[in-house]
């Protein structure tokens, strides 16, 4: 029946859409917390991505050794939901190679996503995803491996449009510290914390900026992460500001207690999905034509913006009233 479209279908034509996906990215060096990473994915549901770090955590001389610790824990059994990514060394460092070298054969059907940081500019994002995609077709693997890129340089941010626009790119990370750094003590340490990381004029331009070109292209932008790890408070703060406040759809965790915190922050609120399911569910029986709710009018696109909600709302483990999920989920 034609009522019965799926959203998907009748509101997007072929056209690249923004993914959705989860709005926590927990980052684990040793094989002991990614263990720990896993145990805690498998215990709050597939709610959060786990990104397994090649880059800061190898120890210097056994690059080697840890990228084979990451392939051998993320295709045991422990990686239940095939929710973990992997950050990579950066383009300047001798092992990237080696790395997706280790990585594809061993995981490649079933890594999450790639991270690759520290960029300076699009040439050099663009020859790391074609080696990527080189090495996927090499081992047979025929799905499209997502990409994170890190923009924490100047160069990097100046071509954040030309990145994002990159095939293959699904997420556009805010790097805050190294992105401070590179400011070479102009912008001062206070403002790697908040209020000043969301007031400091330069990290205000670089988020909005990031942001923008991310959006535009369809690709996720995330958020950095707050140092304060004891406080799950303060990080349930930044990640409210950042989500509401400059259009960050994800955001870094760097320690358990942030993980529900980051998740509680950006989940839709729940009245806006209540009104997200009413207003789908009447569109599909009206043939996905205008429609009035509540005294409002709804169209393509107010239906666009709800279904991108309630979709989220999924992703961060919301409970969806059952009409809804029977006709647009299951």
């Amino acid at each position: 029946m034609s009522s019965m479209v799926h959203p998907n279908t009748a509101l997007f034509n072929a056209e690249k859409q923004l993914p959705v996906i989860p709005s926590c990215e927990h980052f684990a060096g040793s094989e002991k917390l990614i263990t720990k990473a896993l145990e805690l994915q498998d215990k709050f549901g597939p709610i959060f991505d786990i990104t397994c770090d090649c880059e800061d955590g190898a120890q210097a001389g056994k690059e080697k050794e840890h990228a084979e610790m990451i392939a051998r824990v993320l295709s045991s059994d422990l990686n239940k939901h095939n929710m973990a990514g992997v950050r990579i060394h950066d383009y300047s460092h001798d092992h990237w190679r080696a790395d997706i070298d280790i990585l594809m054969p061993a995981i490649g059907d079933r890594v999450a996503y790639f991270t690759l940081p520290k960029t300076n500019n699009a040439v050099n994002i663009q020859e790391m995803v074609d080696y990527i995609k080189a090495k996927a077709k090499e081992h047979g693997i025929e799905r499209e491996i997502p990409i994170h890129v890190l923009i924490e340089t100047h160069g990097a941010l100046k071509e954040a449009w030309e990145i994002a626009a990159i095939e293959w790119v699904q997420v556009l990370d805010f790097g805050m510290m190294d992105f401070v750094s590179d400011h070479q003590g102009a912008i001062p340490a206070s403002c790697m914390r908040s209020p000043g990381q969301f007031e400091h004029p330069l990290l205000a331009r670089a988020k909005v900026d990031m942001v923008t070109a991310a959006l535009a292209n369809n690709v996720v932008p995330s958020h950095n992460v707050t140092l304060d790890l004891k406080n799950p408070y303060q990080t349930y703060k930044d990640a409210e500001r950042a989500r509401n406040d400059f259009g960050f759809l994800r955001m870094w965790s760097i320690y358990p207690t942030q993980i529900k915190s980051i998740v509680d922050a950006m989940k839709p609120d729940y009245s806006e999905v209540n009104d997200a399911c009413n207003i789908l569910i009447a569109a599909q029986d009206n043939h996905w034509g205008p429609i009035q709710y509540d005294g409002e009018l709804h169209d393509r696109a107010t239906y666009r913006y709800y279904w991108q909600l309630l979709q989220r709302a999924q992703v961060t483990g919301l409970d969806i009233p059952q009409e809804a999920q029977k006709r647009f989920f299951d």
